[in-house]
């Protein structure tokens, strides 16, 4: 469901529609100061010029009203960054990782997903960092954008206010891929978040299924890992290429890889893709750029081990 704009009131558009009243109070003033002057001293009236000394009261009034109003713009302004940077005190944490090319939302009761779940009329604070390079969070329907530094924490927060589903991407160019570094704000019930966030929606799919049959790729940890973790912003499952080889019958496939310069041939198969997963600089496969962060830090072993179930899986 995608629904119009929320009606978050956002301080930045007051203060933005505030300097813009005055613009144009002070564009109409000298336009007509302008024209009056114009018609009032033109030639025909005054043929001879005549020398103007100062005025003292016209001096003080022309500083004394730019002053003040620059001091009623920073009044409006501060009052406004005050309250976008003050989250309120039951707002939700989610912790938001960056990275290329793709958005990680961990939350606190170790619920992690690549899109922002959040309960509708419940303030929300993201705190947020990269793992690689600069990128930059920004949600145009509530008007809000914040920079992904790494080894850094920065922070922002929001209220929902409207059910529907919106978009998040960076705005900070962060390589071949960042076009592609788009997910979704989904704007839920109370109810729904609660049974998402508690995992009665995964439950209640799990008992849909047949008697034998896995869950599909929702509930398949391999499969929601290479989602979650971004690695479908350069791998595909289908089989077609993309920044880097598709996952889809690379299992046990031969492949040239570049290796300290010299190309070799090599059969892909656990350990190949748990070295590339954490030192990806050691063999590259050949005719792809040289672009796969490593994943140390990233991924526990028991998560690297559901991965590559998952890409064996995938013939």
């Amino acid at each position: 469901m995608v629904t119009g704009w929320p009606n978050m009131s956002n301080p930045a558009d007051d203060t933005f529609f505030f300097i813009l009243g005055i613009s144009l109070t002070l564009l109409a003033l000298n336009t007509g100061v302008m024209l009056y002057f114009v018609f009032r001293y033109s030639r025909k009236r005054h043929p001879r010029a005549e020398e103007v000394r100062e005025n003292t009261p016209l001096e003080i009034i022309w500083t004394v009203i730019p002053t003040l109003l620059v001091l009623a713009i920073f009044y409006v302004g501060w009052k406004g960054f005050v309250y976008m940077r003050t989250a309120p005190p039951d707002a939700m944490i989610v912790h938001v990782t960056a990275r290329q090319w793709s958005w990680t939302f961990d939350y606190a009761n170790g619920k992690e997903t690549n899109v922002l779940k959040v309960p509708v009329e419940k303030p929300v604070k993201l705190l947020i960092t990269s793992a690689d390079v600069l990128h930059s969070l920004f949600i145009p329907a509530y008007h809000i954008k914040e920079d992904c530094v790494p080894g850094m924490e920065t922070h922002l927060w929001f209220l929902p206010d409207q059910l529907g589903s919106y978009d998040l991407f960076c705005t900070e160019y962060c390589g071949v891929g960042h076009s592609s570094m788009i997910t979704k704000v989904e704007v839920m019930p109370q109810k729904d978040f609660e049974e998402w966030y508690s995992g009665k929606q995964e439950e209640a799919a799990e008992k849909k299924l047949p008697s034998g049959k896995k869950a599909g790729l929702a509930s398949d940890e391999g499969a929601r890992l290479i989602q979650v973790k971004g690695c479908v912003a350069c791998h595909t499952t289908d089989g077609t290429p993309k920044i880097g080889p598709t996952f889809k019958g690379v299992f046990g496939k031969k492949e040239t890889v570049i290796h300290e310069g010299k190309e070799r041939e090599i059969t892909v198969d656990e350990a190949f893709i748990k070295q590339t997963l954490l030192h990806p600089e050691i063999d590259r496969v050949k005719g792809f750029p040289p672009l796969m962060p490593s994943q140390q830090g990233q991924l526990t072993d028991a998560e690297i081990h559901e991965i590559i179930e998952y890409i064996k899986r995938l013939k």
